[in-house]
């Protein structure tokens, strides 16, 4: 009786140690299962992360990271975010795991998030449109950008029409204009030309008295507003093209419009030194801007200037100057995550072994 007792006593136990084991090690396994998924933030910024046509994010920093969620057995949710600042302001709300795109590591930054070793050193440098173009060349095709050369075309054939009107109205009131059209019309062209471009009126004769003298005055008032008119479209556009052909480093930065991402290093750049920025989500929208002369330039990470515009070449972009304010590229975490050390001794494999160095190469042909 006594053994029964002892064996129910022994056996309740057991059972009682199996259900404490449990109830312990089922925190771990739920943590366990809960790192197996990961919401990973991403930033459209080719090479670094882009979409393919089904949608699918691809590139550097997404190649980069697979390998990592691969080595890790973490299962990756992508989630895009519009801006930097968008993506940051995630990861410091932990609304995601990881922040993957070409994301410097600053002081401000890693106040408030932690970072990975990183994985790619960089810069900013500045890209301009043209064609590098000088002289008569790069005056026509300014004036055509700016829209003139239409407005002197209609121009040119306003004088053509007063011209006209001139030999027609002196052959019929004035006995003694030219006889002949040839002549009558090169005269009322010189006319027309002298008001044109000097704003005074050549002396002519006097048919109708002070109605004739007022129609002398109004020529006069046309003759200066095309002078006036002359004189600023050349002035305008020969001040842009010296503005943009003198952007070739930062120190030429100071008066000219800039375009830069927003959130990005190359605004707090910008912001520090009092420039005239304009901010934009991604290169596309900045390079549009740039194109279309809104901007003298914009300054943005040089990788993603020099991809951009070797993959746009219609687009006749120039990425000039030195690499200026280095810095390098982490992925970004919330404080106190996890993954942070595990994702930093996978990164530093990945540097050891040659993987990181490969995938450079195969994006940009040479290592940064």
């Amino acid at each position: 009786m006594k053994r029964a007792r002892k064996y129910a006593i022994s056996r309740a136990a057991c059972l009682g140690l199996l259900l404490a084991a449990q109830l312990v090690s089922a925190p771990a396994r739920a943590q366990e299962d809960a790192t197996t998924a990961a919401t990973i933030g991403i930033y459209e910024s080719p090479p670094f992360v882009m979409f393919n046509s089904d949608g699918a994010p691809e590139g550097l920093a997404i190649d980069l990271w697979s390998l990592l969620a691969e080595d890790l057995g973490l299962e990756t949710n992508f989630v895009p975010f519009d801006t930097l600042r968008d993506l940051t302001d995630a990861v410091v709300a932990e609304e995601i795991d990881v922040a993957v795109t070409n994301l410097t590591i600053t002081e401000d930054r890693i106040r408030r998030m932690d970072f990975t070793q990183p994985w790619f050193n960089a810069g900013l440098r500045i890209m301009t449109h043209g064609d590098g173009a000088t002289g008569w060349r790069a005056f026509i095709n300014g004036m055509a950008d700016a829209g003139h050369l239409r407005a002197y075309a209609w121009l040119a054939f306003a004088m053509l029409v007063a011209t006209l009107a001139f030999t027609i109205f002196d052959r019929r009131f004035d006995k003694d204009f030219h006889p002949r059209w040839r002549d009558g019309i090169a005269h009322s062209f010189h006319t027309v030309m002298q008001v044109a471009t000097s704003g005074r009126m050549p002396t002519r004769k006097n048919l109708f008295g002070w109605i004739g003298r007022i129609g002398q005055a109004l020529w006069l008032v046309f003759g200066l507003a095309v002078v006036a008119y002359v004189t600023s479209s050349v002035t305008s556009v020969m001040t842009t093209l010296a503005i943009t052909d003198s952007i070739n480093g930062p120190d030429d930065l100071p008066g000219a419009r800039i375009g830069v991402f927003e959130g990005s290093i190359a605004q707090d750049f910008g912001e520090i030194r009092g420039y005239d920025l304009r901010t934009y989500p991604g290169i596309a929208a900045a390079a549009q801007d740039l194109v279309s002369g809104e901007i003298d330039a914009v300054v943005a990470d040089a990788p993603v200037l020099e991809y951009y515009a070797i993959q746009n070449p219609d687009l006749v972009l120039n990425v000039v100057g030195p690499m200026f304010e280095p810095d390098r590229y982490g992925f970004a975490v919330p404080q106190d995550s996890t993954l942070t050390d595990e994702l930093t001794v996978r990164l530093l494999r990945f540097w050891e072994d040659g993987t990181i160095r490969g995938l450079d190469t195969d994006y940009f042909g040479h290592e940064w």
